[in-house]
């Protein structure tokens, strides 16, 4: 324990993006939400991530988590373990002077910080999936046997005497694989967002689609697309909005025009939360046809506005945010999936039914609920009692 310093109650999450990070998503809705809810608890929370022309060097969101940005997508991770050693010798963001924090929450996408290594203080895991599909998709064969080592052998060494937290029980499965003991693991849910406050939204005239993320090869929005290709003739007003930003966004819109739906495909880009909801209220059915996801966060927030959805089995934690057959569906494959899309655009009332239970299905996971179970977390891997003014009146679904 870095005793010289540190704050028990002060928390600092270590993640390669944030929110206002273009390449943001989930991962990063999950840490400044738990970070907020820490903060109306009590704690202090800092984020570490990497800087980038949309935020500056540090500033303070609104609900008081301060957000440090430096290094870029690589070397963020040295830059990390430099701030920290300079902390503790009185230097830096990082140092007495501001508060050193007593607890590491290491987030781990696929590459980890490796916290424990040089750090002193109690060190929480944040998985929100395992990689094992991505790596050969998004990087050449060696180094993607290379980043796969690093997640499946060298971190479950490095953290081997450290708290899990991951947002599935799949994802807590697929570390049990990995050597990771599931006692040492612990599930707690994304949140939903209140989708309740503006007025109501009406659903497009004509059958209509909604993907939501970021644009990535593994999210493989290209299954969307082929959807509305096969599904043209039979439903000729179908379109479907590409929502979200990323460097696979020409390949996209490249792809939608070789098999002339280009017209009926629109890429909104980046949007804000209004529009999101606007979107996914508007849609007769969102699609997440992502290779794996850690929760499946846009499936519930889709749900939250009474849109079910289409994602593929075997997904990873979209199998426990999507409840097969009553929530929406999911495929064993791409044709399975243009064939269950069908099913839902052309089945007015099953698609009603789904919505009323997607509805319900999302009002069991609120982020005053998991920010109470992290927080819980927090407080025995620092061995502090709860802080005086901690709110203790959420229930955990």
């Amino acid at each position: 324990m870095d005793t010289i310093s540190a704050d028990a109650r002060h928390v600092l999450f270590l993640n390669w993006r944030d929110t206002r990070n273009p390449q943001g998503g989930g991962s990063e809705v999950y840490v400044e939400r738990i970070a907020a809810e820490l903060m109306r608890r009590g704690h202090r929370a800092t984020l570490l991530c990497a800087s980038h022309r949309f935020g500056p060097a540090e500033e303070r969101t609104t609900d008081g988590v301060r957000v440090l940005r430096r290094g870029g997508r690589h070397t963020l991770y040295l830059r990390a373990a430099l701030l920290w050693l300079a902390g503790y010798l009185g230097l830096g963001p990082l140092s007495r002077r501001h508060g050193r924090p007593g607890v590491i929450v290491d987030v781990g996408n696929g590459l980890p910080f490796l916290a424990p290594v040089w750090s002193r203080v109690p060190v929480i895991a944040l998985v929100h999936h395992v990689h094992r599909e991505q790596w050969p998709v998004v990087l050449s064969p060696r180094l993607a046997k290379f980043g796969w080592w690093i997640e499946s052998s060298l971190s479950p060494r490095v953290y081997r005497k450290c708290r899990y937290v991951t947002v599935s029980a799949a994802t807590r499965d697929e570390l049990a694989v990995l050597g990771v003991d599931p006692e040492r693991v612990s599930i707690i849910h994304n949140g939903t967002p209140d989708m309740t406050t503006a007025a109501p939204v009406d659903r497009t005239a004509d059958p209509s689609l909604v993907v939501l993320g970021r644009l990535v090869p593994h999210k493989q929005v290209e299954v969307a697309i082929d959807a509305v290709a096969a599904l043209a003739d039979e439903l000729p007003g179908i379109t479907l909005v590409v929502a979200g930003q990323g460097w696979w966004d020409v390949a996209l819109k490249d792809y939608a025009a070789s098999l002339g739906v280009a017209d009926r495909v629109r890429f909104a880009g980046f949007v804000d939360d209004a529009q999101k909801r606007t979107l996914l209220s508007e849609a007769w059915v969102a699609l997440t046809p992502s290779l794996k996801e850690g929760w499946g966060l846009t499936i519930v927030e889709a749900a939250a506005v009474g849109t079910p959805n289409v994602a593929f089995r075997g997904a990873g934690g979209v199998e426990e945010s999507l409840v097969d057959g009553r929530t929406g569906l999911l495929a064993d494959d791409s044709a399975d999936y243009t064939e269950k899309v069908r099913q839902l655009l052309t089945d007015h009332n099953r698609r009603l039914a789904m919505g009323t239970a997607a509805r319900a299905h999302a009002a069991r996971f609120t982020w005053p609920a998991a920010g109470e179970r992290f927080a819980a977390l927090v407080e025995g891997a620092s061995h502090v009692p709860a802080p005086a003014s901690a709110d203790r009146t959420y229930l955990v679904p």
